[in-house]
């Protein structure tokens, strides 16, 4: 299936997990793969540079308007006060232009952009306590995937596709790979008016009841708190991945929260919401290219060591305020850490947040 501008892969063969190993070396030390979970292989205008490392959320609905325990992920209080009895399940969601508009990505609990080949972005949307009927587009898996979703437990990862050196990391690291591919069109949606390689939806539902198994419901990876922590007021942060994905967010003072913008363009999903987020967490990382070849045009597999003993600068954005700190994780299954530049944990407002996963490289500008 076409992975980019240009490019056409197919659909990853169901090999065994013959020789998964031996591939592990750079790919899996870059990620941060760990052993495998038992049920993996059976279940298939300042500017800050690289070099230099009160917003409530919307109002809960009357069915979550209930005392009780929170949502692991956005600090919320669960649905019906109960927080379901299932695994995070991670989608692979375009961000190619021509894949726009997506779906499904205000259900999310946490949504982190990744930087992949060519200059574009793709997304990892995680859903835990809430669900979506519609989803998608979804696309291939990354090696940088592992690194992401290593905190959450063992999740579900679920993709179209993906080269087979990633496959085998996935494989053998904690996540539960599933691969739409493998399944009827009992749980894959082809809404009307999209076209391939953009037209493969799923539904959240549909896949938890397809892993009935899969109740490793995660532990919370954020700190939550009204109060908003010292900061400098900001109005915009721009995160000029490239010309495909030129991000921009903008702090909302009405609706208290900050709205996704490509560039002046509104970030607007199919069915007319714009994409909006109560937390943005500007996340710097080292990029690093290979060893495989990701598609057809040739371009290298986009590598970052997100969770062995890694640490990189940071902005967090809430309330209408940046705060300036760092980022640091130990290993694959802790979360990552959050701190000021003297040491102290950044505390984000109860609700979606946005994670993204910005090289080095790249220049964000934020306005007060």
């Amino acid at each position: 299936m076409r992975q980019g501008p240009g490019a056409v892969r197919s659909l990853r063969p169901r090999t065994p997990l013959r020789g998964a190993l031996a591939l592990l070396g750079a790919g899996c030390l870059l990620a941060g793969c760990a052993s495998a979970h038992p049920d993996t292989a059976k279940n298939r205008a300042k500017t800050t540079t690289s070099s230099t490392p009160s917003t409530s959320p919307p109002s809960p609905s009357a069915d979550e308007a209930t005392t009780g325990p929170d949502c692991p992920l956005t600090g919320t209080p669960a649905p019906h006060g109960t927080v379901p009895d299932r695994s995070a399940l991670a989608v692979k969601v375009d961000n190619y232009p021509t894949a726009r508009p997506q779906s499904g990505l205000t259900a999310a609990d946490i949504v982190f952009e990744e930087p992949v080949e060519g200059g574009i972005t793709r997304y990892v949307a995680v859903f835990q306590c809430r669900g979506t009927s519609v989803v998608g587009p979804v696309r291939s898996a990354r090696n940088i995937d592992i690194g992401i979703l290593g905190e959450l437990g063992h999740p579900l990862l679920v993709h179209v596709g993906g080269i087979q050196p990633v496959i085998n990391n996935i494989l053998a690291s904690p996540i539960n790979d599933f691969e739409l591919g493998d399944y009827t069109t009992s749980i894959v949606q082809h809404p009307p008016g999209r076209v391939a390689p953009y037209d493969t939806y799923t539904s959240t539902t549909a896949v938890w009841q397809m892993r009935p198994t899969a109740t490793d419901v995660p532990q919370p990876v954020f700190t939550y708190t009204s109060a908003v922590p010292a900061g400098s007021p900001v109005s915009t942060v721009s995160i000029p991945f490239s010309s495909y994905s030129p991000v921009v967010w903008k702090y909302d003072k009405k609706t208290r929260t900050f709205l996704r913008f490509y560039n002046t363009t509104p970030d607007v999903l199919s069915n007319g919401v714009q994409n909006s987020a109560s937390n943005v967490i500007v996340q710097f990382v080292h990029i690093y290219y290979g060893p495989w070849v990701e598609n057809s045009e040739g371009a290298l597999e986009v590598q970052a060591n997100l969770a062995t003993h890694a640490s990189g600068k940071a902005i967090v954005l809430r309330n209408g305020v940046e705060i300036s700190g760092q980022w640091s994780r130990a290993s694959l299954t802790q979360p990552t850490s959050f701190t000021t530049t003297s040491g102290q944990p950044i505390t984000l407002q109860p609700g979606t947040t946005w994670v993204e996963l910005v090289p080095t490289t790249v220049s964000v500008t934020t306005t007060p």
